[in-house]
């Protein structure tokens, strides 16, 4: 929500949007590790499970009161709906039965909410976590910004509640900090902070003392997002982080691969699985016409140029930059699994890329799947002529143009 936040603040723009997502629960078990106050919890699978792990929260870790919350990627749980029935995806109780009771209505059903689809995303774990009374919320962001060339804290002293509202209708009540990515946040800054947050007494101490956590967090896994909404305090005048969001830069897959390998794809698109698995990047749609590209910025201009015409995209699928032919193959077995799709549409711009390439895996997708929709292809650049002689010495019906906008006028066509 902090990135979105941002686009609704002038002076600041959003950073990249960022692939890997974790739960809530995957979360606050990093942010333990960095020494930042959670509530205690456990996770489970299952609703005798639930009740087992509830019992030891209520007799063994000092809890009063349990609170239950369904484990999903969207927002809005507490107000979601089932489909075995079950309104609500957070709830409370001091009963391990009934915790397990509500947990068995919770797992394996898909939980509808205002962030979800219309089917909802299904649930596989539930949180089970000491209920804590909390006594003032606030919201506190760390977002990696680009127009600062690094981290801005995003506050305020309203939380609990959604922020862009806040944003809308009491600006004055967010505050905007850029950090010094070599200086960090220091002890004044966070002190400073804290009494912006109105916390009051001991408790400023403790705030800025978990403002420093957070952004030592943000910095030691590669963060681009740390949100927690709220921020808050509790009737014990304990400081605690009692929900959070946490956006990873994908660049630095490659020092954080126990993060990454925590990732949960039970709620993605089975075809953006089957694509990350070949080094592809899969984004459905909701229209008839496949889109293959390479780059992103390609695919915002082909599906621009194919509603341009009267069209609609089914799905975009880049490739990328170094694509071999039997990622063009995989490619067209993803493409054609979606049954909305009416025909294919291959827009290709050969800088880095062989023209060439993509014609042959082309040709050999087309055959070992044996495709019978309308394809329409158009390549740009290195090793083209190459690459249009193969497509037109291979005696399948390929529909070849050398105009970007006379192919998208074809693949319009094609399905009208």
């Amino acid at each position: 929500m902090a990135a979105s936040l941002l686009r609704r603040v002038p002076s600041l723009k959003p950073c990249l949007v960022r692939c890997l997502n974790l739960q809530e629960y995957q979360s606050k078990g990093l942010m333990d590790k960095y020494g930042v106050t959670i509530q205690p919890f456990l996770v489970a699978t299952s609703g005798s499970e639930a009740a087992e792990k509830a019992h030891v929260m209520l007799h063994e870790r000092g809890a009063d009161e349990i609170v239950l919350k369904a484990q999903i990627l969207a927002g809005g749980r507490g107000k979601g709906t089932f489909s075995s029935g079950l309104k609500g995806g957070v709830k409370l109780s001091r009963d391990p039965l009934e915790i397990g009771s509500l947990t068995a209505q919770m797992i394996g059903y898909n939980l509808v909410t205002k962030q979800t689809t219309a089917q909802g995303s299904p649930v596989s774990n539930v949180m089970v976590a000491k209920a804590l009374n909390i006594v003032k919320e606030t919201y506190l962001a760390i977002v990696l910004d680009r127009t600062f060339g690094g981290p801005v804290i995003v506050a305020s002293p309203d939380g609990g509640v959604d922020i862009e509202e806040v944003a809308e209708q009491t600006p004055e009540r967010v505050f905007k900090i850029p950090v010094d990515i070599f200086t960090g946040i220091t002890d004044d800054t966070a002190l400073d902070l804290a009494r912006k947050l109105e916390f009051e007494g001991n408790a400023v101490q403790d705030a800025a003392k978990e403002i420093k956590k957070l952004y030592e967090l943000f910095i030691g896994v590669d963060a681009t997002q740390v949100e927690i909404n709220p921020f808050g305090l509790t009737d014990q005048e304990e400081v605690v982080c009692f929900d959070a969001k946490i956006n990873f830069d994908d660049n630095a897959e490659f020092r954080q691969k126990e993060i990454f390998g925590m990732e949960d794809t039970s709620e993605s698109d089975p075809r953006e699985v089957e694509a990350a698995e070949y080094d592809l990047n899969y984004i459905a749609m909701e229209g008839n016409i496949a889109c293959m590209v390479n780059g992103a910025g390609l695919a915002m201009a082909t599906m621009d140029i194919i509603q341009l015409h009267g069209g609609s995209p089914a799905n975009f699928l880049d490739v990328g930059g170094k694509v071999q032919e039997e990622q063009v193959e995989k490619a067209f077995n993803i493409l054609t699994k979606d049954p909305a799709v009416k025909a294919i549409f291959v827009n290709i711009f050969g800088g880095i890329v062989d023209c060439k390439v993509i014609a042959s895996g082309i040709i050999n997708a087309c055959k070992n799947t044996k495709l019978e929709l309308p394809l329409v292809v158009r390549l740009k650049g290195a090793n083209v002529e190459a690459a249009r002689e193969l497509l037109a010495n291979s005696g399948l019906d390929i529909q070849a143009h050398d105009q970007l906008d006379h192919a998208a006028q074809a693949a319009v066509k094609c399905v009208g």
